[in-house]
């Protein structure tokens, strides 16, 4: 296990081995559910999220997230942190459910809180990132069919555009969507996350009504606020063969085509890949698709948000092999590797080269289109120390390298403009609820006292130099 050799506070800007652009946007993330807690509060309705963590089964021990880190309650006191760890950008996301009143129109209440949130932030110098949707749809929405009905992508507009109206003159950028092949491929695919259920076509269905949502929203915030900066935040991966054998360099152009270029190519091409429709050909017709949603998928954006955590290491399954829980339609005969190395508490590999090698490829394929890694961080299992101090020494490798790997990309020509690290503070991990922790900020769930963890101080330092400091 290594260990900073120069103490975090010891650390001053002629340290620094790799300088970022100036006017780099240094953040870190949260997600609207997995936070604020105050679920029944001033007028929010269920999510989907809180009917599947209420279902027996479904998360860690039941956890919900009920309560989850109170940030509802306790911005104020979060921004503070913020503050103390130089954080020029906090992403949040906007709850639909909040915002959406009982029966449908506005919940005024649930406004005036983002309101409350963005102005607080402007105040303590912090750029409000702010994603519509990050996983929670309203239960109500899902009861009329949820993302596989088509009426969804014209309610998320809808929503957009309200949210948009409020605060547009002073989010300085939108993420319309967070990670919708998780929403789609584990929600409807596979049932690991909410709603539960479980069928590829339903899951191919969802995708396209998401980047429908994705498209329209785009419109709605460009017509409600004209200045908006409009992003999207994919988990994107790097897709990599297990062997050079023909059957492993297919498995990975499948993977590679559902979790990648499935949502790149309508996003950035205004088409989907000819190769995916083709392999999903006995599973969908794909009619759901209608004339103009390509062209309404494809509207301008003016950046591109990447959530990465590992590379994938994929190859044909052996003979006989089938995974009938793959999220992937067509996936049954194709098998995921371990790449060799250290993982995370979450099993996850260790590969910032995969984070290098996804920035360039954007660059390669899709232009110059300027990049923001929207999500980085890891989980670990840390605990507060006699001393009163959170060690973390693996996180902060963690980041370490992952902003080496991206200053790599910047160096060969990419345009990537800010790095949020995931997670401001500890919180419901999904399916996993509570038992992992993301949070360059430890919280104590039966308190709520918050302790800046060794990882934090460090990104001070990082911010503040503008760049990587010395060992």
């Amino acid at each position: 296990m290594s260990t900073l050799a120069v103490p975090a506070a010891q650390t001053s800007a002629q340290d620094a081995e790799l300088r970022f652009p100036p006017g780099f946007w240094w953040g870190a993330a949260t997600a609207a559910y997995q936070v604020e807690g105050a679920v029944a509060k001033d007028g929010r309705t269920p999510s989907i999220w809180d009917t599947f963590a209420a279902t027996p089964g479904r998360t860690d021990r039941g956890d919900t997230g009920e309560r989850a880190a109170d940030h509802y309650h306790r911005y104020l006191d979060d921004i503070a942190l913020m503050t103390r760890i130089g954080l020029g950008a906090y992403r949040f996301s906007v709850a639909w459910p909040r915002v959406r009143a009982a029966g449908g129109g506005i919940n005024p209440a649930g406004l005036d809180f983002y309101e409350r949130l963005v102005d607080a932030l402007l105040a303590a110098g912090i750029r409000p990132v702010a994603t519509l949707y990050h996983w929670d749809l309203p239960q109500e929405l899902e009861d009329a069919g949820g993302w596989t009905a088509r009426d969804t992508a014209g309610r998320f507009a809808d929503y957009a555009a309200a949210v948009a109206g409020r605060l547009g003159d002073r989010v300085s950028m939108w993420n319309t969507l967070n990670e919708p092949w998780c929403s789609a491929f584990l929600g409807y695919g596979s049932g690991g996350h909410a709603p539960g259920r479980r069928g590829h076509r339903q899951a191919l269905t969802a995708a396209h009504h998401l980047l429908l949502a994705h498209g329209r929203a785009v419109q709605a915030l460009r017509a409600a606020a004209p200045r908006s900066h409009v992003s999207v935040a994919l988990n994107a991966g790097a897709v990599r063969p297990v062997t050079d054998t023909p059957a492993d360099h297919d498995a990975a152009r499948r993977i590679d085509g559902l979790l990648n270029r499935l949502f790149l190519d309508p996003i950035l091409r205004g088409g989907y890949p000819a190769d995916i429709q083709a392999d999903t050909a006995t599973i969908t017709d794909w009619s759901y698709v209608r004339d103009g949603d390509l062209a309404a998928i494809a509207a301008p954006i003016d950046a591109l948000g990447v959530n990465y955590y590992q590379p994938d290491l994929v190859g044909a399954a052996p003979a006989g092999q089938v995974d009938t829980g793959t999220p992937y339609p067509t996936g049954e005969d194709i098998a995921f590797h371990p790449t060799p190395g250290p993982t995370t508490g979450m099993g996850w590999s260790i590969d910032p080269t995969g984070l290098r090698d996804l920035l360039l490829r954007f660059r390669r394929d899709y232009g110059e289109l300027p990049v923001y890694v929207t999500e980085n961080g890891a989980a670990f299992p840390d605990e507060v120390g006699p001393d009163g101090r959170v060690a973390d020494p693996h996180r902060i490798d963690y980041v370490r390298a992952h902003l080496a790997a991206a200053h790599e990309a910047i160096a060969a020509g990419v345009d990537l403009r800010g790095y949020f690290v995931w997670s401001l503070l500890d919180n419901f991990e999904w399916a996993y609820g509570y038992s992992k922790r993301f949070g360059i900020v430890h919280v104590d769930y039966d308190t709520q006292v918050r302790t800046l963890k060794d990882s934090a101080h460090w990104y001070r330092d990082v911010i503040t130099a503008g760049g990587i400091p010395l060992r």
